[in-house]
């Protein structure tokens, strides 16, 4: 049984609260309690929204991925070739600095098998394949491209968040040789 919306309460405003909770304290704090906390209402009335925190999660994460999505299109459309790789890649590293928590719950939803996660997941995949095929990667090259890119990118940010890069190097320009590097390679393969 689907839950019932609350009159007043729009999903969007608790997915984007949840969001601040998760961008403030990190994932571990977006509960069903501090949701409600925060939103000044009981817990039980997020339950007209949420099947539990599993379903919250899923929700946010299905969130992050669209407000990914959103970062990283304008990128995509304004310019071409390596220029708009490394724009959807700053895109993507720039979502993971301003929303740390949300891009955490991109990669934290239960059940990744789900459709409505594979459906948001899938729309950043077809971007990423649509700038990549300006360097003729197409099918089977071009989805172990956006597999190696993302690679790239997600332990970027990651290593980032976490405080793994001390010398005073421009982390822009790093990211940036790393993905032009990472492209040029793949040409040759």
């Amino acid at each position: 049984m689907s839950p019932r919306p609350k009159i007043g309460l729009e999903l969007t405003t608790i997915l984007e609260v949840a969001g601040e909770i998760a961008d403030q304290y990190g994932m571990q704090e977006v509960t069903l309690a501090n949701l409600a906390k925060k939103l000044n209402i009981r817990p039980p009335s997020l339950y007209n929204h949420f099947d539990g925190l599993a379903d919250l999660r899923k929700k946010l994460a299905i969130y992050g991925m669209e407000k990914l999505y959103i970062a990283m299109a304008p990128s995509a459309n304004i310019v071409s070739g390596m220029e708009a790789i490394q724009a959807i890649s700053m895109a993507y590293v720039n979502f993971s600095r301003l929303h740390p928590g949300i891009y955490e719950a991109t990669l934290l939803a239960p059940d990744m098998e789900d459709d409505d996660v594979q459906q948001a997941g899938a729309k950043i995949v077809e971007l990423s394949v649509r700038v990549l095929q300006s360097f003729h990667l197409e099918g089977d090259r071009a989805l172990h491209a956006v597999r190696g890119l993302r690679s790239i990118l997600h332990g970027f940010s990651s290593l980032e968040q976490n405080g793994g890069f001390k010398l005073a190097l421009d982390l822009d320009e790093s990211i940036n040789i790393i993905v032009k590097a990472f492209i040029n390679g793949m040409k040759d393969v």
